[in-house]
This record gives structure tokens, sequence and C-alpha cells, in this order.
């Protein structure tokens, strides 16, 4: 017989909680059981702070509120950690909107390949948000061989970060190691790697080969993408359909 634990109470008994608006200080309603809610006065997106809970750690969590609150909170969580790490990355790149534009768009691809593909979201995207976080080091140390180095200078940069957001040991260490080579496909082989480096190509394509060369971008997209799903998605966006980028 499972007990059930004083802490789980807010999960299986959801109460209304009060959070100030980050744009105009209208107080907005979030229960406790979700993690965010549209402003009714300015229709900014609020997120709820979420701490860590006796979910995070204890062997019956799903036995004690149940397989679809238990996937619920797991899945608020990720999107908690989520908004952590898009402050944590425009902190990092103060001002330098470049950076952070692609960070995001290698994310959204991400979550589209994960869609189809059996990988991680929480070693993937914050994977994706933080794989070029050693550029910025790269660059003052090295220069113009700074694409070379900010594998080594990254995962540095990125461990100090997970541990402030509060990500679990061993899964900061594959995500570190996943930054490490993500320029670098064969020395990690695991099906979050695999996703993170087809999301990155997704972005990166245009700015490496000619697209308007449409036989010679068939052959690059069936060699550099490892999924299935990054294949596909690549070709229904520069062989099919006029897509757009943020730069």
């Amino acid at each position: 017989m499972i007990f059930s634990c004083s802490g789980s109470e807010k999960f299986k008994k959801p109460q209304p909680e009060n959070i100030c608006c980050p744009s105009c200080a209208e107080e907005v309603e979030i229960w406790t059981d979700e993690i965010e809610a549209l402003c009714p006065k300015c229709n900014t997106k609020v997120t709820r702070p979420q701490e860590q809970s006796c979910l995070d750690w204890c062997s019956y969590a799903k036995e004690c509120v149940g397989a679809q609150k238990y996937t619920l909170y797991m899945h608020n969580k990720a999107t908690s950690i989520k908004e952590k790490l898009l402050r944590e990355l425009k902190d990092y790149f103060t001002g330098d909107i470049k950076r952070i534009n692609h960070a995001k768009n290698v994310m959204h691809f991400a979550e589209e390949l994960l869609k189809q593909e059996k990988a991680d979201w929480h070693i993937v995207i914050p994977a994706s948000i933080l794989h070029d976080a050693g550029i910025k080091v790269a660059e003052a140390k090295y220069g113009s061989t700074a694409g070379h180095y900010q594998e080594k200078e990254g995962p540095p940069i990125a461990r100090k970060i997970l541990l402030k957001v509060g990500l679990k040991k061993e899964d900061i260490e594959e995500i570190c190691e996943i930054i490490a080579h993500h320029h670098s496909p064969g020395i990690v082989s695991t099906q979050n790697f695999k996703v993170l480096y087809d999301a990155d190509w997704l972005v990166n394509l245009k700015d490496e080969i000619d697209t308007k060369d449409r036989d010679k971008l068939k052959v690059i997209i069936d060699k550099v993408f490892l999924t299935n799903s990054g294949k596909i998605l690549a070709e229904k966006i520069y062989l099919s359909t006029p897509f757009k980028i943020e730069h």
C-alpha cells in the first residue's frame, strides 16, 4: 500500500495562486498543478516559479499522485526549465541578438524533431539552448578560429548555468557531452545527440551551401542529417516550400 504524503497534496488537490505579471504587475491566477497562464490585462504569458518537490526524487511519485498528474508535473517542470534557460541565455549573450535567435531557432527545430524521434526532451532542449555557449569566450580568446574552440569552452559555461537552474547531475553531464561534440558527429552517437545535431543543421544549412543548387542540396541533406525526421524536415524547408528563419 502506498501512503500519500503532504507534499503531494497541492498536485492532487490543486489550489489557485496569484502571480504578479512581469509586464504590467497585474495579478494572474495560476493553479498549483499548472505552470503558466496569460495575463488578462496585457496578454503576457506568465510563468509560475516551480521549485523542487517530492515528485522529483520519490520513487513512488507516479503512484502517489497518479500517472496523469505526474506526467503533467514533469511537463510543467520542463517548461519551467526551458523558460529559465532562455532567460539565462539572454543574460549571457546580452545584446547579441544573432546568437540568441540562433539558439531559439535550433530549440524550435529540436522541439519539432522530438515529436517524431525517440529522444529525451529534458536533455535535447537544454542542449539546444546552450549548444553555442562557448562561442563568446572562444571568439575573445581565438578570434577567427573560434568555431573550432567553442566545443572546448562551452561545457564549463553550460554546466554552471544548468546547475543554477537545478538540473540533475547526470543530466548535466550528458548535456555537456553533447555540447562538447556538437560539431563532431560520431564521437557521441546517442539519439539525443542526433536530434540536437540535426536541429543545428536545419538552421545552419542556408549559410553553409548554396541552397539554390537543388541537386547539390539534396546530396548534402542525405549526407549530413542523422535522423530520418531531420532529412524530411530539411527537404520540406529547403526543397519544397519557402521558409523564413530569423537572424
